[in-house]
């Protein structure tokens, strides 16, 4: 039973590539959006509509592939895969009316089930190609990985377009008076061709490439900033830059879309490359192809800037992002344990304040705050890596120290020794509220 099984199941190989394709667009897509769009995927088609009918019905082809295979394979997923998901996620079949996270390929949640359908079609074309080299003691000269897949390199048939005119083309009748039609199988020969024209030069299928949506917590910043340097010097962005962006976006949404922009450049650079003295928008424009999918307001908030500037740029648009959700009575800091949340005491806040007239130092410390409880407070699960009795002063000079740079002047004369690291979330926030309290007076 399981090998007839799996012979349909093999039929269904040949759609890897447009699999792949589908998860490749949507990682796109969705990889440097600063907050996940939920919804169905019915949903996402409509919204999509605004594109070329060409691009949206080879979006929906592919989409309908995806939701047929699923349901077709969504019980061996469960029993044979590689990827272990739980089985809840299997249970049902699915439409367009899913959640559309079902199609995000992930590594936990509901986006296992895109990550777990390709691996295991990898892993029949695979067993096949594994088959073969033990029948013919021949071994497969060489490997693709995801990344590089095309529908060549894919085991793909159809039984009655590629087997059945093969065997017939095979087979030998003889006929004698008051008998039946004996038919004659040259079995041999079937064989072979099947091996020649199917399966050989086949090649194996790495892991390697497999489109993978990351959250930002999964995201190394900290090393993605040292691999954009590495391409592309650095340097800050000008206070009058600074400025400009903070006037020109105010509205919450523009701050995510700016946002999202420099994540992408911070991804293409490192492989790029580029001129720093290059301006960002041409670049923009012209090199990566998205001056249409940008907002002419956000494009105009970042015309001031260069490629030099995008480390910089994230620091302060990722920052501006969290003070917008404090506004907006959000927590920027969801994920971050409450051993690093406890409140401050009125002594606290009076040497806080103290500190924040210092007009230097406040703008510069807030960015490297914000940027250590993002990258690090956020993500960390060693209590022993960061200990909330340790000093919050001392920590953060720790933290510049290692990445090469000066504390901003007045901090380590006036910042407040007695603040603890338990208390950072809450001493951020007291210092924008502060901040933003004086410039409104």
């Amino acid at each position: 039973m399981r090998s007839t099984v799996q012979e349909a199941e093999l039929r269904l190989v040949k759609f890897l590539p447009e699999i792949v394709s589908l998860q490749r667009d949507l990682v796109k897509r969705f990889q440097n959006r600063t907050e996940l769009t939920c919804g169905t995927i019915e949903e996402f088609l409509q919204n999509q509509r605004e594109g070329s009918a060409a691009s949206l019905d080879s979006m929906e082809k592919r989409i309908r592939t995806f939701l047929r295979l699923w349901n077709q394979l969504r019980m061996s997923l469960t029993t044979n895969g590689e990827i272990k998901i739980p089985a809840e996620f299997c249970q049902e079949d699915l439409d367009l009316s899913s959640d559309l996270q079902v199609l995000l390929p992930q590594r936990q949640g509901v986006g296992l089930c895109s990550t777990a359908l390709v691996s295991y079609l990898i892993a029949l074309h695979n067993q096949l190609v594994y088959a073969m080299d033990k029948h013919t003691g021949e071994e497969t000269s060489y490997t693709v990985s995801v990344a590089d897949l095309t529908d060549l390199h894919v085991i793909g048939y159809e039984p009655e377009r590629d087997l059945i005119p093969l065997v017939l083309s095979n087979c030998q009748y003889s006929l004698e008076r008051g008998q039946e039609t004996l038919s004659h199988y040259d079995l041999p020969k079937i064989q072979q061709l099947i091996l020649s024209r199917l399966l050989q030069g086949k090649p194996l299928i790495s892991l390697h490439g497999i489109p993978t949506l990351l959250s930002r917590c999964e995201r190394d910043y900290e090393s993605m900033f040292m691999d954009v340097k590495g391409k592309v010097a650095q340097e800050p962005l000008p206070a009058l830059g600074v400025a400009a962006l903070a006037r020109e976006l105010q509205a919450y949404i523009d701050v995510c879309e700016a946002l999202g922009v420099v994540e992408v450049l911070l991804d293409f650079l490192p492989a790029t490359g580029g001129d720093p003295q290059a301006e960002l928008v041409p670049y923009l424009e012209e090199d990566l192809r998205m001056g249409d999918q940008v907002t002419p307001h956000v494009l105009k908030a970042l015309s001031r800037c260069s490629l030099k500037h995008c480390v910089a740029l994230w620091q302060f648009l990722s920052s501006l992002k969290s003070e917008s959700m404090l506004h907006l009575k959000r927590d920027p800091f969801v994920g971050i344990s409450e051993q690093y949340r406890r409140p401050l005491v009125e002594e606290d806040r009076r040497a806080l304040a103290r500190f924040c007239r210092s007009r230097s130092s406040v703008e510069a410390l807030l960015l490297e705050m914000h940027q250590f409880l993002l990258l690090h407070l956020k993500s960390n699960r060693d209590p022993d890596m960061y200990r909330p009795d340790w000093g919050l002063k001392e920590t953060l000079e720790s933290y510049m120290e290692r990445r090469d740079l000066d504390p901003p002047p007045d901090f380590q004369e006036l910042f407040p020794e007695e603040v603890r690291l338990s208390q950072a979330v809450e001493a951020w926030r007291f210092i924008v509220s502060f901040r933003q309290g004086r410039s409104l007076r």
